[in-house]
């Protein structure tokens, strides 16, 4: 938002604050996102460079900002089309930005976004830059599925064979077999064990109930709803889609009753797993964009900052056991770097791939064995209070694009602050390969 614009908030003056000395302020100005649309539904005939282009053009109106003001561009992603492996490059070009910006994509499973965003922190930093733009992009509803390994060996040596009676003699040892595609899986490669399951296991090792599971499910779809329809979700852009209709909200807040959930069955771990295609996020498709700035530059461009982005930290751990305690690990280790404690966040937004991880990570950090076992710490810090915690929806209801939900929990921090006079927020989210993200971010004073 712009200095000048009307602002219906209450005046916010904190008498604390964590800018360090000789450290520059990082703010954030500005987020937003496309709808999230379950995969194979309206955005089905694009590619993911149209959405994130989209999410840019939609940044751009909202804020103004000159298209050769931005010194970088970082998107993130997970399952790459082959045709535009750099899609910050080809967005930013669809979107107009000046081809003088230099761009670059990462890819760090769920919390890629974060990792653009976390880029993007680091270059402002070290004097690189001032003013970046992150985001990311998921779009399941095309994703590239390859011939067998056989298949490709056969095709390549076809393409380099010099005579006809080698090109004969390659053909006539292609079979069957050969024929058979590989699927991509929402899988780990080390393990070869499926995200489900092992959410399915996770909640098992943490005594996460079915009932649990269903009732946090549905909590998520009901506040997503209250949210949408009390127009707080204001990061979400209009688009066009070419050839179809203008989407304007996401299609997957659902809510249900707890009888509807209770009939569905295990969809991992049969018969007794209980984590069900309705306690799970749901395959996505869509884009999310932020504009980040020195603050001094955002001050000098007339800008009025929403939050800074304070300290963060990246975590790592057993694939195997542990794929998803992301946060967990993430939120003790963040906020000692803070020097804050729980009590001191006013605002939790935390990732929900299953309901099973989410109420397990909530069980670990409330558990003094686990911080001893597992953190080297003497106690727990303690589960956030309920009353604060992803209070306008999460991943399991509004959609997991999974490049693009780092940047719409950031932002939904700073939204929530602004809305319920909170100084203190933190994001967390957990990945595949056992790895996780946790970030505070701070109020402007308003």
């Amino acid at each position: 938002m712009k200095w000048g614009q009307p602002l219906s908030l209450t005046l916010l003056v904190f008498s604390t604050t964590l800018a360090k000395p000789g450290v520059k302020n990082i703010v954030l100005v500005e987020g937003v996102r496309t709808p999230f649309l379950l995969s194979g539904t309206t955005y089905a005939d694009l590619m993911p460079h149209d959405l994130a282009r989209a999410a840019l053009q939609g940044l751009l109106h909202k804020t103004s900002l000159p298209k050769d003001a931005v010194d970088y561009i970082i998107y993130g992603t997970v399952i790459q089309e082959v045709k535009t492996s750099n899609v910050a490059r080809e967005a930013s070009l669809g979107a107009g930005f000046s081809d003088k910006i230099p761009s670059h994509t990462v890819t760090m499973a769920c919390i890629s976004s974060n990792v653009a965003m976390t880029t993007g922190v680091g270059l402002i930093t070290a004097g690189q830059c001032d003013t970046i733009v992150a985001g990311g992009v998921e779009f399941m509803s095309d994703v590239p599925i390859r011939h067998s390994r056989k298949m490709r060996k056969t095709m390549l040596a076809l393409n380099r064979a010099k005579t006809l009676g080698q090109r004969l003699s390659l053909i006539g040892s292609i079979r069957m077999a050969h024929l058979t595609p590989e699927l991509p899986a929402v899988a780990e490669f080390s393990t070869a064990e499926t995200m489900g399951h092992s959410a399915d296991r996770l909640a098992a090792a943490f005594g996460v109930t079915r009932l649990e599971q269903d009732e946090f499910a549905l909590r998520s779809h009901t506040l997503a709803k209250q949210a949408q329809d009390a127009g707080l979700l204001s990061d979400v852009i209009s688009f066009k889609v070419p050839g179809r209709d203008t989407v304007a909200k996401d299609n997957g807040i659902r809510p249900s009753s707890m009888e509807q959930l209770a009939k569905l069955k295990p969809a991992f771990i049969k018969p007794h797993g209980t984590v069900t295609a309705a306690n799970s996020s749901f395959l996505t498709d869509g884009a999310s964009a932020v504009l980040i700035m020195s603050e001094e530059k955002a001050l000098a461009m007339g800008y009025k900052p929403k939050a800074y982005l304070r300290d963060f930290v990246f975590v790592s751990q057993d694939p195997k056991d542990q794929l998803l305690l992301g946060p967990a690990y993430g939120t003790p280790k963040v906020l000692a770097r803070a020097g804050l404690t729980m009590d001191d966040i006013d605002v939790f937004e935390f990732h929900e791939a299953f309901a099973g991880q989410i109420m397990a990570n909530l069980k670990a950090l409330d558990s003094d064995w686990f911080a001893q076992t597992y953190m080297g710490r003497k106690v727990k810090v303690g589960a956030p209070a309920m009353e604060k915690f992803n209070l306008w929806g999460g991943s399991l209801s509004l959609g997991h694009p999974f490049g693009a939900t780092g940047c719409r929990l950031v932002t939904t921090v700073a939204h929530r602050l602004l809305k319920e006079g909170g100084q203190y927020g933190l994001v967390a989210a957990c990945a595949a390969g056992g790895q996780g993200h946790a970030m505070v971010i701070e109020a402007y004073p308003q």
